[in-house]
């Protein structure tokens, strides 16, 4: 059912998010964890497809994110890899499996084989050099920055960062630090609206937000969320696209309408 043709559409790649950026067009990204819905986002206009160690609170069942291991990830996404055909593939680097740049590369090369073209990882810092070890080995990166849920015992829970003027200031020079070392993209969670638009500005590389207002190149939601499944209490920056439709890829295109036509997030789904 997933197997390739000889029509194969142009897949989405780092070039392709740039010329986006460049242009001032948006970058439509979902969460995805199995074949189905990778298929689903790829045929409906997502340009980026993120298997999220979110799996973890959201098809495991756990509390936080920490006990997802490499192994998990690599199932997650050779399925995904499986359905999609255009989209670009990232895939998180889960907890403690990039501690170090040798250990980060190995695991980095497990994704990357099982069919990720992109490895997503979280903070700056010591990740600084991970970043460019990985990058000089031809492996491209996505630094994660603002709310960094691998980090949620160290940070105190799920809160908007960089609120205080130290603390986005901090971001802001993460933000930098991070694209030279070599990330050819930067995702925020959760972070002030008015400090994302004003750090994408600053960048050359494309920005994806989650929480973290319009401004951003791109945004992104976790699937479930997307369609008024969100095990919990809602975050303030998901919307249900399903109400209203008859069908998940109806719900999905019109996700991506709406970020290609800046109306979503909206304020209130902003901070």
């Amino acid at each position: 059912m997933y197997a390739g043709s000889s029509d194969q559409p142009t897949p989405v790649t780092l070039r392709t998010l740039q010329s986006r950026k460049t242009a001032g067009e948006k970058i439509v990204a979902l969460t995805a964890y199995d074949a189905s819905f990778g298929a689903l986002l790829d045929a409906n206009g997502v340009d980026f497809v993120l298997v999220g160690d979110s799996l973890g609170n959201v098809v495991q069942g756990l509390p936080t994110t920490l006990p997802v291991t490499v192994d998990d990830m690599v199932y997650h996404c050779k399925a995904v890899a499986r359905g999609v055909r255009r989209a670009m593939l990232a895939v998180d680097l889960p907890f403690a499996s990039y501690r170090d740049p040798v250990t980060a590369f190995d695991n980095a090369a497990r994704l990357m084989q099982a069919g990720a073209a992109i490895v997503k990882l979280e903070g700056a810092g010591h990740v600084l050099e991970v970043i460019h070890y990985l990058r000089e080995r031809d492996i491209p990166v996505c630094a994660h920055l603002g709310l960094t849920p691998q980090s949620v015992h160290a940070i105190g829970g799920y809160k908007v960062q960089g609120r205080e003027p130290a603390a986005a200031e901090k971001l802001r020079a993460d933000a930098l630090a991070c694209q030279e070392a070599g990330a050819g993209i930067v995702l925020f969670e959760m972070v002030p609206a008015a400090l994302a638009g004003e750090i994408t500005k600053s960048l050359t590389v494309p920005t994806i937000g989650i929480g973290a207002g319009v401004e951003c190149d791109g945004q992104i939601l976790v699937c479930y969320d997307m369609i008024g499944l969100t095990p919990g209490k809602r975050p303030r920056f998901a919307l249900n696209f399903l109400a209203g439709r008859d069908s998940l890829a109806g719900a999905v295109r019109a996700y991506a309408d709406a970020v290609r036509a800046r109306t979503y997030p909206s304020a209130e789904q902003s901070y």
